[in-house]
């Protein structure tokens, strides 16, 4: 079983910890205290293959951008929430992107770009379109619009991620395989045979060891007995 830890991270109020919640243990929660930072696990199967998540719902407040770090050189998939009520919040997810590729070092990074809250119509300040033009702007990072109450697009943005990062694992491991064949392919070919002077040392112990023979077959037949 492969252990994943994915972390939530968004604007407070955006609904990470609903989301989080709603995922892990099917429930809805209405309200949550967004200076709260918590973590969850999740056994899941994707594409057949058992997956033990640790989910990490990061808190929503300036004041622990320290521990935000923390958790972001840890994990290896990302959940990037905004609320489709909240165009401010959309905003912040452009600083928080960057400053994952920044601590992460990568611009390969799985994660998934989230749009909560799309169940509240009379309240939405932000389009499909809106969620979708960051997503391409993003290199076409996989974007959803969920609803934490109704458990719309909750799994499956989940799924989407770990499935980045098993992709991403696969390649990096065919990558190592495919370079250690390389450098097996480059190392010189010892030669068993022996080099110039090894070979003049091996014919000469061996006409010692000839001469030797001839020499003790010579004695024996000088040996002769005198019948009276």
């Amino acid at each position: 079983m492969r252990d994943y830890k994915i972390v939530v991270l968004g604007a407070g109020g955006v609904g990470k910890s609903s989301i989080t919640v709603q995922f892990v243990q099917g429930v809805y929660i209405e309200s949550y205290d967004p200076t709260i930072e918590d973590s969850y696990r999740k056994q899941i199967e994707v594409d057949g293959r058992a997956c033990d998540l640790e989910i990490l719902d990061t808190a929503g407040v300036a004041q622990f951008t320290a521990m935000r770090e923390l958790y972001i050189k840890s994990g290896k998939g990302f959940l990037l929430v905004y609320s489709v009520t909240d165009e401010n919040s959309l905003k912040e997810l452009l600083a928080l992107r960057e400053q994952v590729l920044r601590i992460k070092d990568s611009d390969n990074v799985p994660m998934v770009l989230i749009g909560n809250k799309c169940d509240l119509e009379e309240d939405r300040v932000l389009s499909i379109e809106d969620g979708v033009k960051v997503s391409q702007d993003w290199g076409l990072v996989p974007f959803y619009e969920t609803s934490a109450m109704y458990k719309t697009n909750v799994d499956e943005a989940f799924i989407d991620v770990v499935r980045q990062i098993m992709r991403k694992e696969a390649a990096i491991s065919a990558e190592k395989k495919q370079q250690k064949e390389k450098q097996k392919a480059e190392q010189p070919v010892v030669s068993q045979q022996p080099v110039a002077g090894q070979q003049k040392t091996v014919e000469a112990q061996n006409a010692r060891e000839k001469q030797s023979v001839k020499e003790g077959k010579s004695s024996s037949g000088s040996k002769c007995c005198t019948i009276m």
